[in-house]
């Protein structure tokens, strides 16, 4: 459960506006970061480690130096990593330009998996990404009014009217906050690129939380389900929202469409 303040707001509205100025440039091909859904104290209740926290932000700053490399006219790329499982979303000219992208961010250091969401076609435009910046801020503030979730399990990125929430939650968290997304205009479909951690999981990690802060400790402990895997694939690792697959089929992004 979250309470949504003044001060949580206005630092919303801050994180917004320098979201709007910095992703709205026509001529910027790459975008870094999913923002994720701010607060008073976000970073000291997010449930990555401290470590992965900082791996995301590495991450990020090195698949846009990559990606920058190769951009060409007809490529614009937004890259958001979390928990180290990196989100590739925007558009490219061709088949090998998709391809190429996500294998030069699968070999970034830290990188456990590769999430390429890319389509083919012309870039978004000007007004594309104003309105996606626009129902990303109403997610967001959506989530932060929900009194029955925990808005900073989610980070928030839209692409053209498609949302992607990505985080560490349990089922009941994930699909309450695919409900509340789904009910913000705008949206045309939730995909849901989330670690699903069992409830006793998450009450065994917060009571880890309040007793390394009574001992005076910093930063959360991670989820024990979210330790990252020593291996890095082009699919999400860990299932989503619907039952598991059959013994060796490979997991797959669940989306949810508004209907």
């Amino acid at each position: 459960m979250t309470m949504t303040t003044p001060t949580q707001r206005i630092a919303l509205a801050l994180t917004l506006g320098a979201a709007l100025v910095a992703g709205l440039s026509a001529c910027v091909p790459l975008v870094v970061g999913g923002a994720a859904v701010v607060g008073v104290g976000m970073v000291a209740t997010d449930r990555r480690s401290s470590g992965a926290q900082l791996d995301d932000q590495g991450i990020e700053l090195r698949a846009a130096a990559r990606v920058r490399d190769i951009a060409n006219d007809q490529m614009y790329v937004s890259v958001t990593s979390y928990n180290r499982q990196v989100l590739l979303t925007g558009a490219v000219g061709n088949e090998a330009d998709r391809r190429r992208v996500e294998d030069e961010v699968s070999r970034i250091v830290n990188v456990r998996s590769v999430v390429n969401e890319l389509t083919l076609g012309a870039p978004s435009t000007f007004q594309d990404r104003s309105n996606d910046l626009y129902i990303t801020g109403k997610v967001k503030a959506s989530l932060l009014d929900a009194k029955d979730i925990f808005a900073n399990s989610f980070k928030v990125t839209t692409e053209r009217g498609v949302v992607y929430l990505m985080g560490i939650a349990t089922r009941r968290e994930t699909d309450r906050a695919t409900e509340i997304t789904r009910g913000v205009g705008g949206v045309m479909k939730v995909v849901r690129v989330v670690e699903v951690v069992s409830e006793a999981d998450l009450a065994a990690s917060q009571a880890a939380n309040q007793s390394a802060a009574q001992r005076g400790g910093t930063g959360p402990a991670p989820v024990s389900n979210a330790t990252p895997s020593s291996s890095s694939s082009s699919r999400v690792p860990l299932p989503p929202m619907e039952p598991l697959p059959a013994p060796g089929s490979p997991p797959a992004v669940t989306t949810s469409p508004v209907r």
